[in-house]
């Protein structure tokens, strides 16, 4: 196959996981995209700052393109898990506004490199030599990866659910036929944990 063809494929998925990742700020307080959800602090605004902060570095810095912005929660001395929260000094619109930089960045590198030039990750070992396809590929998985957490995060806030709103993707049901559904699911689920009460 044609490798302009494979690269806009490529690229053309790789915009609609940004964009589905940014769907899931939409309409919330930022409370809402700052709360923590699960154990680990998941949350909605601390992904988007997670996959901008990786896209830039994966797709800049290991080609031989830096970013030029600083990432503070990347450095050696940073807290654990830095990149996957914002500080209250760090707002939604400096965490979309560094995502959209990152796009516009990682673009750039895909519009001027050819997919066989090589890159280095140094803490990839034993060989952290990369092709610009093969990283491609794996901040397109990264991207999409973390917008399935993002998806399951907001159901959680809000109930909303879908890969975008123009793309809802999911069976048309009402409130009571997802929660008949759910239940449904429920008592599979505790018949599968004990078969001997099943019907």
């Amino acid at each position: 196959m044609d490798a302009v063809v494979v690269k806009s494929d490529l690229h053309r998925y790789l915009q609609e996981g940004r964009e589905a990742l940014l769907w899931k700020l939409e309409g919330l307080s930022d409370y809402a995209i700052r709360r923590p959800m699960v154990r680990t602090g998941t949350n909605l605004l601390g992904i988007v700052k997670h996959v901008a902060s990786v896209e830039a570095w994966y797709l800049g810095d290991v080609f031989g393109r830096p970013f030029g912005q600083p990432l503070p929660w990347f450095e050696d001395d940073a807290e654990p898990n830095a990149d996957m929260w914002a500080t209250p000094d760090q707002t939604r619109a400096d965490i979309v506004g560094l995502y959209r930089r990152a796009w516009a960045h990682s673009d750039a590198t895909l519009e001027a490199l050819d997919l066989d030039v090589m890159g280095e990750v140094p803490w990839w070992s034993p060989n952290g030599r990369i092709s610009l396809h093969r990283m491609l590929v794996h901040v397109l998985a990264e991207t999409h990866r973390h917008a399935g957490h993002a998806d399951v995060v907001r159901e959680l806030i809000d109930g909303a659910a879908g890969l975008q709103t123009s793309n809802w993707n999911l069976p048309s049901l009402d409130e009571a036929a997802w929660q008949a559904h759910r239940d449904q699911l429920e008592r599979v689920a505790r018949q599968a944990d004990h078969p001997s009460d099943s019907p």
